[in-house]
């Protein structure tokens, strides 16, 4: 699908004809098929897209300003516009996440229920963003050095620990799909939507009307905490903890995920 002049690759499953419309978006050198696991088990119609810049047939994005989250916003909008798709069910992991929560601020009347996974609402002070800002500026450089090296380095970051208990052929495909990813999308997409480049969105938590689950791993200490803090200020929310799981509960505890979603038709 040809959005604002970027080949969007999109992925609709109909599972039943239950009333529900659900947008996943996905984390950050992930793509579609990060939600393989669940597409199937959700209730209505499931649409997975491969976020600018991710995916394996994703063409390099020459105007780098195209990765500002305001402008993906924009893309997701005309998805949905595209779609007739109205009052969706928006799930977003990690990047994803801050991507949905973002879209559910700027068009609150296209979203249902807002569920994030293991995210943030962005950091509170310009010291701290202009600190993240020069980290993901070094780990840009990285990526474009030595991709495989990056990805590998990326792997063994405390946050995924919990990701060495997943079988071999599962860190195998995830591994895989990250190496099949295009560099140069991955390094701007850090620089232009990393944490330390996107809005503040803590002041506008308590603007948020529609119903929220917030969700996170019982072992994922670091985003345990930002949940805590981002529950105190949402007006219509749950935080939910999936059992024995890190930072990706999705992938981690599949069946527990999907038995934890609030779904509401």
């Amino acid at each position: 699908m040809m959005i604002n002049n970027y080949p969007y690759q999109i992925f609709l499953t109909k599972n039943d004809a239950r009333p529900c419309q659900w947008l996943l978006l996905h984390g950050f050198m992930g793509s579609h098929h990060d939600f393989d696991d669940i597409t199937s088990d959700l209730p209505g119609e499931v649409l997975t897209v491969d976020l600018l810049g991710f995916g394996s047939l994703a063409p390099d994005v020459v105007d780098v300003s195209r990765f500002e989250m305001a402008n993906q916003i924009d893309d997701l909008r005309s998805i949905l516009v595209s779609l007739h798709w109205q009052n969706v069910n928006l799930l977003g992991y990690s990047m994803g996440g801050r991507l949905a929560l973002a879209f559910a601020l700027m068009y609150p009347d296209l979203v249902k229920n807002l569920y994030l996974e293991s995210t943030t609402a962005g950091l509170k002070t310009v010291s701290e963003r202009q600190a993240r800002i020069t980290a993901d500026e070094i780990k840009a450089q990285a990526i474009l050095e030595n991709f495989p090296k990056f990805v590998d380095n990326w792997a063994q970051l405390p946050l995924f620990e919990t990701q060495q208990l997943l079988s071999s052929s599962k860190k195998d495909h995830i591994r895989r799909q990250r190496l099949l990813q295009n560099s140069k999308n991955v390094a701007n997409s850090l620089l232009r939507m990393g944490t330390g480049a996107q809005p503040n969105f803590w002041p506008k938590l308590s603007d948020i009307e529609m119903p929220t689950q917030v969700i996170v791993g019982e072992l994922d200490n670091k985003f345990n905490a930002i949940a805590n803090q981002m529950v105190q200020l949402i007006p219509h929310v749950q935080k939910t903890v999936i059992p024995n799981s890190g930072h990706n509960t999705h992938v981690e505890q599949s069946k527990l995920f999907v038995e934890a979603l609030n779904v509401s038709n």
